[in-house]
């Protein structure tokens, strides 16, 4: 196991070295930069451009220079002097940026995970089960409901009915007077408050599909002759049916966990654009679309990197829970 794991360490270098040249590639494609536009910008509105300014960003970046200088410049200060670059449309570090969202991103994702994984699961076993009986039915029916519903139809919909209905913004994770106030317990109270709402939203896609996933990976299961053996030697059903086939059912779970790693830090981008969130995903797509190439890529670069030692930690933990997996040369 552990020559498995270094040896994929080793490849995760050259695989995240390839990442972040296409990333930076890409988002250099479109014509012009921001700060092209940005200066353009300016001149239109008739404001003062500080000459000294754009200069220093230029001589820092790259700018105007060909690409592999901009990215050499920009690659070698995240890894050695932990600059990640400025955003010119926020006109602060990257860094900065990111780490301002990222808390309520990941307490976001985490909690939604969780929720999913805890709902999913007992319904998911208790449907399977209890085949074609009329519980069983209802739950189908309302697991294909939230898996066709896209999240950020559910978001318009939750809205319209807390504002019409109910007469309650839900907007946001906070209450305006604290947005910008900084952190209290008074101000976690009000988190509380809003937070319920994007987890519902949120979760209800992924609940639905994880429990048709157990729900089908489990009917598999239970026809199987190890069951039928493990019924013959008396073993309790409860027993029978959470010890064996429950935790073979359950490794869709352990294979896609990697994928959260990355959905810690992005999220729902349309839900979370849908109920104005503070969270991370917004910003991703606000820098993509204003060629804001150092956010954009300092965002692509985390998403891929956590893409990638997700995967391998899915990895070790389906050799881990399923002893049929063996990690071989």
């Amino acid at each position: 196991m552990l020559s498995y794991v270094l040896k994929r360490v080793l490849f995760m270098i050259p695989t995240l070295a390839i990442i972040s040249v296409i990333s930076f590639v890409i988002i250099q494609l479109p014509p012009g930069d921001f700060l092209t536009s940005y200066v353009a910008q300016l001149r239109m509105e008739g404001e003062d451009i500080d000459a000294e300014e754009i200069a220093a960003l230029e001589q820092r970046y790259g700018l105007g220079q060909p690409i592999y200088v901009q990215y050499y410049k920009w690659i070698t200060g995240i890894l050695f002097r932990g600059d990640w670059g400025q955003s010119m449309e926020w006109q602060k570090p990257v860094k900065d940026l990111i780490w301002e969202r990222l808390a309520l991103t990941v307490v976001l994702s985490a909690t939604t995970m969780l929720f999913s994984w805890i709902v999913s699961i007992p319904l998911g076993v208790f449907s399977a089960t209890h085949q074609y009986t009329f519980l069983d039915y209802v739950l189908t029916f309302f697991s294909f409901v939230g898996v066709g519903t896209p999240g950020f139809l559910i978001a318009l919909l939750v809205m319209w009915f807390a504002m019409s209905q109910l007469n309650m913004n839900v907007g946001g994770l906070f209450s305006e007077r604290y947005i910008l106030a900084p952190w209290s317990w008074e101000k976690i109270v009000d988190m509380m408050k809003h937070i319920w709402i994007p987890i519902v939203v949120l979760a209800l896609g992924s609940t639905a599909g994880l429990m048709r996933t157990t729900r089908a990976n489990l009917l598999d299961e239970l026809n199987k002759p190890y069951v039928e053996t493990a019924r013959a030697k008396g073993v309790a059903e409860r027993k029978v049916i959470w010890k064996y086939p429950v935790r073979v059912a359950l490794n869709p779970f352990f294979s896609t966990v990697g994928w959260s790693l990355a959905n810690l830090i992005s999220g729902s981008t349309l839900v979370s654009v849908v109920l104005s969130l503070q969270t991370t995903g917004p910003m991703m797509l606000r820098a993509l679309t204003s060629q804001d190439m150092y956010l954009a890529g300092s965002f692509i670069l985390l998403l891929s990197t956590l893409t990638v030692i997700g995967t391998l930690l899915s990895d070790v933990l389906l050799a881990w829970v399923d002893p049929r997996i063996r990690l071989t040369r």
